[in-house]
Parts: structure tokens; sequence; C-alpha cells
């Protein structure tokens, strides 16, 4: 007994040290096979009831998250007829809605208003309990009541301000308790945007069913020119950013921003197919989208804030690029040959400031000193000036370069209607 006693007492104290250790590496090994492999503790992930959790947060969506609360749908009301041919032409792609931002929608209102079309807009200013947003003129044309649903889902009447067809930008304002909780977007200075840098849209496509979808890719380049014809039937140059962003039906009037989360221009429109002469008519287009650059938009929303309109001078002449004619037509111009860009004078109106100024085929290359490569690039130098002032105009008569005074008396609504090229 006496010898068991000495063993204990020599060896016990290490039979406790054994034990333990080996109590405590079963317990550690528990703790390593809970533990998600490769984690270590600068890991943006957390174990939350045994998921595995991450911080997804990056450039984007943290650009999205900047703006997207000031995203707002643009709902269009009008009256329709309840004909069972209106009825077929909607429900079987009839031209009884609005072709350009279409809804699907059948909601109608107590006075018997139903939605015409759907399409997007921003919110860029605060006043009190007032906040007033900038679309698409065609997405607003023609409501006799707008409604605006806001980025929580709320909807309320909008008032439209002022809606201009030449740049295809209107004003709404709204009036809501709500006001003082909405986002304000922030404008960017869209001429130092560069080809190549990130660009995100944000919108309704097909409507408020999926408000506040999000698209990125790039500016796919500067200043191009995007020819429409407005309600009057008069053909309108636009200047435009083009991005390859997906832009749909329901985009149009919504914000294109940079990865800094500002505006750098409004969505307005999409190539979809062409007809081409060097594709199959009716080819598809994909990633062709074009919005206003946000600085042009600036100047026409301040306008219309404050006049309900946008009053521009005119010079009195229909126009197209020296760039689109065919050389054989450049040759009859007899122009220099080192002339290869400028806007070409199609015909002057009478009355108008440059009657007796300009002449057909004068080749128009610079306005104050400003080059002139295009129609939009004339009409943008030409929309800085107001009535009253005078610009100086250098143009190609055959091989002469003159230089002409002319100044600006007449504003666009005196222009006559032209199909056939831009006019100004």
């Amino acid at each position: 007994m006496k010898s068991i006693a000495t063993f204990f007492k020599g060896w016990g104290k290490w039979l406790v040290v054994i034990i333990i250790g080996f109590i405590g590496g079963i317990l550690g090994a528990l703790i390593i096979l809970q533990t998600p492999l490769g984690s270590n503790s600068s890991s943006n992930s957390t174990t939350v009831a045994g998921k595995v959790v991450y911080n997804n947060s990056n450039s984007t969506t943290k650009a999205v998250e900047k703006v997207q609360g000031a995203v707002v749908s643009v709902i269009n009301y009008q009256k329709t007829q309840s004909s069972s041919s209106d009825l077929y032409g909607r429900l079987f792609g009839g031209d009884s809605q609005n072709s350009q931002d279409n809804s699907s929608s059948s909601d109608t209102t107590d006075n018997g208003l139903s939605v015409n079309g759907e399409g997007s807009g921003v919110i860029y200013k605060k006043d009190g309990d007032t906040a007033y947003l900038v679309t698409n003129n065609h997405v607003i044309d023609g409501a006799q009541q707008i409604e605006i649903q806001l980025s929580d889902g709320t909807k309320v009447v909008g008032e439209l301000v002022g809606a201009d067809t030449y740049s295809d930008l209107a004003v709404v304002k709204i009036k809501s308790s709500k006001v003082k909780d909405i986002t304000v977007a922030e404008f960017a200075n869209s001429s130092t945007i560069k080809v190549g840098e990130t660009a995100i849209a944000i919108g309704s496509p097909l409507g408020t069913d999926y408000a506040n979808s999000v698209t990125q890719g790039i500016v796919s380049s500067l200043s191009r020119t995007v020819t429409t014809t407005n309600d009057s039937g008069q053909t309108i140059s636009t200047n435009a950013i083009q991005t390859d962003a997906a832009i749909n039906p329901g985009n149009s009037g919504g914000p294109l921003i940079n990865i800094e989360g500002q505006v750098i221009g409004i969505n307005s429109s999409k190539i979809s197919s062409t007809s081409s002469s060097s594709l199959s008519s009716g080819d598809s287009v994909e990633g062709m989208g074009f919005a206003i650059p946000s600085n042009d938009v600036v100047k026409i929303i301040n306008q219309l804030e404050k006049n309900g309109q946008v009053t521009r001078p005119a010079l009195g002449i229909s126009m197209t690029d020296l760039s689109s004619l065919s050389t054989s037509a450049i040759s009859q111009l007899n122009i220099p040959t080192s002339v290869t860009n400028g806007v070409v004078v199609a015909s002057v109106q009478s009355g108008m400031p440059a009657s007796g100024k300009l002449e057909k085929y004068d080749v128009i290359t610079e306005i104050d000193g400003e080059a002139v490569t295009s129609t939009s690039d004339l009409q943008s130098l030409l929309y800085d000036h107001s009535i009253g002032d005078t610009i100086k105009v250098t143009f190609y008569r055959g091989t002469t370069k003159k230089t002409v005074d002319i100044k600006l008396t007449k504003s666009s609504k005196d222009l006559t209607s032209s199909s056939s090229s831009a006019s100004e």
C-alpha cells in the first residue's frame, strides 16, 4: 500500500497534466472543424448560424446607392378609346399607345385616364416640400395626367413645369411630405468624361414592374450626333453620349451615372436595328444607347424652371454634315481638299438672319472661332447665344474662305418645317 501511495505521489501530477492536455487537444480540433477553410482575421466574411456572409460592397454598388433614391418612374396617363378595335390594338401590338415607352399596364384613373406610357426620371432639386425632376419630353408628351412613382414605391401626382421638344427634355415637379426624405442627384461636368470610363444606367425598363433596375457598361463615345424628328416635323440633331449599358424602353429619362454616383447624362434613345446597306435590313443592334450630356441638361432645365420653355436663336438655314456626303457630291462643292468637316447649307429661309449673308452650298466651318464639324456642333454653339446677339460665321463658298457677322434676331419658332435636313 505504501508503494502505491508513493507511485501516485510521484506520477499523479503528470497524469493530471496529460489528461488535461488530451481534453484540450480534442476541444481545439472541434473548434478548427467549425471554422470555414481559408478564413483569417482580415477576411470580409462573418459566420452567422453556420453560413458565411460576405461584404460585397464595391465602387459600383456605392455609386448606385448614392443616387438610386433620386430615380423615379414617370407614368403618362391619357384618355383612350374603349372600342373593341382599340382594345385589340393594345393587346396585340397596335399603335394606340405610345410606341417609344409603351407599358402593358391597364391601370385606369377615376376620371377615365389610362396608362399610355412609362419612363424614368431623376430628382435634381428640393425646395421645401417640392421636388423637381428631369425626364424626356417624349415620356410625358400628350399626358393629361402625370404620376410619379418614388423609389420607395409611393405614387404622387406630378405637375409639368416645362418641356422642350428640341432637346427632348422636360421638368416635372411634385409636392409631398416625403420630399424631405428624398435623395437629390448630383450632376457631373460632362465635358470631363472619358471614353472607356464606367457608365451605369438606372431606370424602369418596361415600366414600374422593373423600377430601379441597374445596368452597367462604359462610355462608348462622345459627341455623337443623333438625328430625330420633333412633333412639328422638323429634323433635330442632338449631341449625345454613346454607351453600351443596356437601355430599354422605359429607361428613357433616367440617369446615366459615373462611378462616383454623379449624373453624366439623361438616357434618351437606343439603336435596336438598322437598315444600313452594309448590313441586312432589320439586323439587330446591341449596346448602342444614347444619353443627353449633363452640361446640356443643366442649361435646358434651368430655362424650363424659369420660363417653362426654351427660346433659341435661329439662323434660318437647313443643313447637313459635310462628312455625310458622297465624294462626288463634295467635289461639286468645289471646296479645298483640306476641308473635310463642316456643315453644308442646303437652303436659306427668307426673312431670317442668314438671308443675304449665307447661300446654298456654303460650307460653315467655324462660329466665333470655334470649329464646326457637324450640325450638332453648330446647334450647340448657336444655342449658347441669346436673341439679339451677333455671331461671326466662317465658311467656304467654293474655294474662297469668308467671314460674316450675323445678328440673331429670330428664334427657332420662326423656322419653317423641313424634313429633308436639320434646320437652324
